[in-house]
């Protein structure tokens, strides 16, 4: 007996001269388009992306090509091969084939993940209250958030997924409304009308363009975004040591290091470099990527960090910019205490690929992960406090506290924070201390928790 989601005798139906010519016009609307932009054919698409995504691909352009008619005898393979061949199938698989023949792929965003069992799916396209959905292997890596295009089909009394699935980022996301409103919105409109089952139907190979596109561009190394500091200068790191002249001690360059006005002591060996005067992030800046900087409590944000270690003193900074700066300054405060600096350059690529596996034995030096989690989450609790009053980038360089005055505005902030939220659960482990932090605060304090799903 097959197995209830068995399609193999459909796919052997296939391979009749009509249904495969049928099936041609299919695969070509759902790849064509990327593989003739980049000129290559499915292989090498294969070969780029991994044999198990080649397959995911096909089978969307295949389920497409279930609910389709066409002219031939018989018009729809599902309809053909259940009146010749269902009586070799199960009821399950029967009724499965069924459900696929009448299927609509959309774009959902899941919540309530139960790993190895079920999610709540909500339709982003068409509207409507989340459905359940009972679901084994997919649960076990989506998170929260999480979007995806797949088709959900009933199945004696359960809603499923179908095979083709495909994990949808926000760009992706951008992309898909970008192609529907082309279909389906009205000019000049960035609105996207609510379409008919019978419309989205016609439009499956929109999904499969859009995650292809947006995949495929993060696979040729694009995938990371683009990080900048508040000065608008790309982040690569600099950790510029300066030698302690012969004779020198440690309290002799604290001496001199106290009496930059820039710097503020934490301890003994380390300070932070601050700037002159609080001022607001430039939205013209942040528009461009993602920003990554520290602020103080008083409002003064951290240019870089100085420390003492052993007979070097150490600058840090995260910009080439700052680094010259802070060098500067160094120089001139100590003058003949150090001798000539040197500087080693590592970029975000460079510093995430040297992290340590996650899954690597723990040191004595490890901190107990009650202890890492307060620490991650009072860093995170400030960090987003700050964020409340700064423009983000996802909400037009808007403030979350500014964009929550308008009801466009607070569904903005709301995509936001799922966002935020997305991002921060997807660790390896379950425990790490960023996957536990909590976002409830952030949806009340914005007052959208109704939004919140």
């Amino acid at each position: 007996m097959p197995a209830s989601h068995d399609l193999k005798g459909l796919m052997k139906f296939l391979a009749r001269d009509e249904w495969r010519d049928c099936f041609e016009e299919v695969f070509d609307d759902h790849f064509v388009p990327v593989l003739d932009a980049g000129d290559m054919e499915f292989d090498e698409l294969a070969e780029i992306l991994g044999d198990d995504w080649a397959m995911t691909l096909w089978g969307c352009a295949f389920e497409d090509f279930l609910t389709q008619d066409f002219d031939v005898e018989g018009g729809n393979i599902v309809d053909e091969y259940l009146k010749r061949r269902g009586w070799k199938e199960g009821a399950q698989s029967k009724a499965y084939m069924k459900a696929l023949r009448s299927s609509v792929m959309s774009l959902y965003e899941v919540s309530d993940v139960v790993p190895g069992k079920s999610l709540m799916a909500r339709d982003i396209i068409r509207g409507g209250d989340p459905m359940p959905v009972s679901e084994g292997t997919a649960t076990k890596t989506l998170k929260q958030w999480d979007r995806v295009a797949v088709r959900i089909v009933p199945v004696l009394g359960k809603n499923v997924f179908a095979g083709g699935l495909l994990p949808f980022t926000l760009q992706a996301s951008e992309n898909l409304f970008d192609g529907l409103r082309a279909i389906f919105g009205k000019r000049n409109s960035k609105k996207l009308p609510v379409p008919t089952d019978t419309e989205l139907q016609a439009t499956a190979s929109v999904f499969t363009l859009s995650w292809l596109f947006d995949t495929l561009d993060r696979a040729m190394g694009t995938d990371l975004p683009a990080l900048q500091n508040s000065d608008g200068d790309e982040i690569v790191f600099h950790d510029v040591r300066f030698p302690l002249a012969s004779g020198v001690t440690q309290k002799d360059v604290a001496v001199r290091l106290n009496d930059i006005p820039g710097l503020s002591q934490e301890n003994a060996k380390f300070w932070n470099w601050l700037e002159d005067k609080p001022k607001g992030r430039s939205k013209a800046k942040q528009a461009e990527g993602l920003s990554l900087d520290t602020t103080m409590d008083n409002g003064f944000r951290v240019l870089g960090n100085v420390e003492l270690k052993g007979r070097f003193l150490h600058l840090s900074a995260n910009s080439a910019a700052r680094a010259r700066r802070g060098t500067a300054i160094m120089q001139e405060a100590l003058g003949d205490l150090v001798r000539m600096p040197l500087t080693e350059i590592r970029t975000v690529e460079q510093m995430m690929a040297d992290r340590p596996a996650r899954d690597a034995e723990p040191t004595d030096s490890d901190l107990p992960l009650e202890i890492a989690e307060q620490i991650v989450h009072q860093f995170m609790d400030r960090q987003y406090r700050e964020t409340l009053d700064q423009p983000v980038g996802m909400l037009g360089n808007k403030t979350p506290r500014q964009a929550v005055n308008t009801a466009s505005g607070r569904k903005k902030v709301a995509e936001w924070l799922k966002y935020l939220e997305n991002q921060s659960a997807r660790q390896p482990s379950p425990d790490d201390p960023m996957a536990t932090y909590n976002f409830q605060w952030m949806w009340e304090e914005l007052g959208i928790k109704d939004l919140r799903g």
